[in-house]
């Protein structure tokens, strides 16, 4: 059995907001603060489709999500903002989660989440909506977000601070 973990840290992408994710699992380490990095372009989850899936066919990435996220109190979401909102792969997980079993909501309640973004531009669209659904969720999202893009360089500063 693998020792639970202080702090998850998802990536919604594979690119930038991994390197980010990355960033933040070297200071969470710095800080002695137990954490992995959870990677969702590995996992190998159907697009959701009310007509095809119900709770009797759950996959199993999914099951297993459900229980390390019950777990976990603390997250970082990492993502970048896609046409003015959450990437997909963000979304279709968060609908698995929301609708694959009657507890649902202790996944996400409670949570303390830091929203955290690599994007072409400043990804303002996603970080407001993405908090407003995370909010709906139950979670306890942190005031201040990490924004890196082109002009604005990652803060190791800034990442300690708030962890």
């Amino acid at each position: 059995m693998t020792e639970s973990k202080d702090l998850i840290i998802i990536s919604a992408s594979c690119g930038k907001n991994l390197e980010l994710s990355e960033k933040f699992l070297e200071k969470s380490n710095e800080l002695k603060i137990s954490s992995e990095i959870l990677d969702l372009t590995t996992l190998d989850i159907p697009l959701f489709n009310p007509r095809i899936h119900s709770k009797e066919n759950i996959p199993n990435e999914i099951e297993e999500l459900k229980k390390k996220l019950f777990e976990i109190e603390r997250w970082v979401i990492c993502a970048p903002e896609y046409n003015g909102g959450s990437p997909p792969i963000l979304t279709n997980t968060i609908t698995w989660l929301s609708v694959c079993t009657t507890d649902w909501r202790g996944v996400f309640n409670n949570k303390k989440a830091i929203i955290a973004t690599h994007s072409g531009g400043a990804g303002f669209k996603f970080l407001t909506s993405f908090r407003s659904q995370l909010e709906h969720l139950g979670s306890l999202v942190y005031p201040r977000n990490i924004v890196v893009n082109k002009n604005k360089k990652f803060n190791s500063q800034s990442v300690k601070d708030i962890l």
